[in-house]
């Protein structure tokens, strides 16, 4: 309930977080049919750049700042880079959308967003973010009980982005259990969790927790910007991706390497890989 995502937005971890989400948005607009998106851990929605607390740590220079007004460096990217061009349209780098708004950029009429936000300052914020907007629907609630009420939707496709500030001790542990109650209600969805790369170790045990669930066709995709040296920093960010659009692994296989260039990294790299492949 301590965290603020505004010290860290736009970061690198945002960046490859965003990006994946805007191809899987790309994916769902791709058929007629509607679709719901569901972000558990939605934040305020837009955050300010040069407010005083992005400007204490400016963790967006070494993420948005590097692609920001700059051709993408990889096509897949465009999608992403398009939403953050939205919410700038005077050309310069002050605000950061978040995932609601990324998602709400590629709503289309027929197409609805649930956003959940357990801190009520938070649910405040985003609330008026989205006052009036008929299209989204904004909970103060956790994470884990908006899954329990709102899956499966009435739409019948669509994504589930789990994204945890990682406050809890036991939260790999939670998103795990979250996910198999998640999809048990509605396994046709597509789910994406995001994690951060810090300690190796801690990242297996996820992976390996919900490999015993039983849930079939689940992609892995990283990026690392430090190497794994310690765990005392954020090396780098990984999505554990559930029922993944077609394509997505190939278009990822491409882009994150683009991406990772683009970066001041030190070190680090990319991996695309299926923890359990279509059966």
């Amino acid at each position: 309930m301590n965290y603020r995502h505004i010290f860290h937005a736009g970061n690198p971890a945002d960046v490859m977080k965003h990006a994946v989400l805007a191809l899987i948005l790309d994916h769902l607009r791709a058929k007629p049919a509607p679709f719901c998106v569901l972000d558990t851990h939605a934040g305020i929605g837009l955050y300010d750049l040069w407010s005083e607390p992005a400007q204490k740590t400016r963790e967006h220079a070494d993420g948005i700042g590097r692609l920001f007004g700059a051709p993408a460096p990889h096509p897949g990217l465009e999608p992403y880079l398009r939403s953050v061009a939205a919410a700038n349209p005077d050309g310069q780098l002050r605000w950061y959308p978040g995932s609601p708004c990324i998602a709400r950029n590629a709503l289309r009429d027929q197409d609805r967003l649930v956003l959940a936000e357990l801190h009520p300052d938070d649910a405040r914020s985003l609330k008026a973010e989205f006052a009036g907007d008929r299209s989204v629907a904004v909970h103060q609630t956790d994470a884990y009980v908006a899954l329990k009420a709102h899956l499966p939707p009435r739409e019948k496709r669509g994504l589930v982005l789990i994204d945890p500030p990682f406050e809890q001790p036991d939260e790999f542990a939670r998103m795990a259990e979250g996910l198999a109650a998640a999809h048990r209600r509605w396994p046709t969805g597509i789910y994406a969790l995001w994690y951060p790369i810090k300690e190796r170790a801690a990242v297996w045990r996820f992976q390996d927790a919900v490999e015993k669930t039983g849930i079939p066709k689940i992609l892995l995709a990283e990026l690392t910007w430090h190497p794994e040296d310690t765990h005392l920093r954020l090396n780098g960010s990984g999505l554990l991706i559930v029922n993944p659009p077609w394509t997505l692994d190939d278009t990822l296989h491409a882009m994150l390497p683009a991406l990772h260039d683009s970066l001041p990294t030190t070190g680090g790299g990319t991996a695309v890989s299926w923890l359990v492949p279509e059966r």
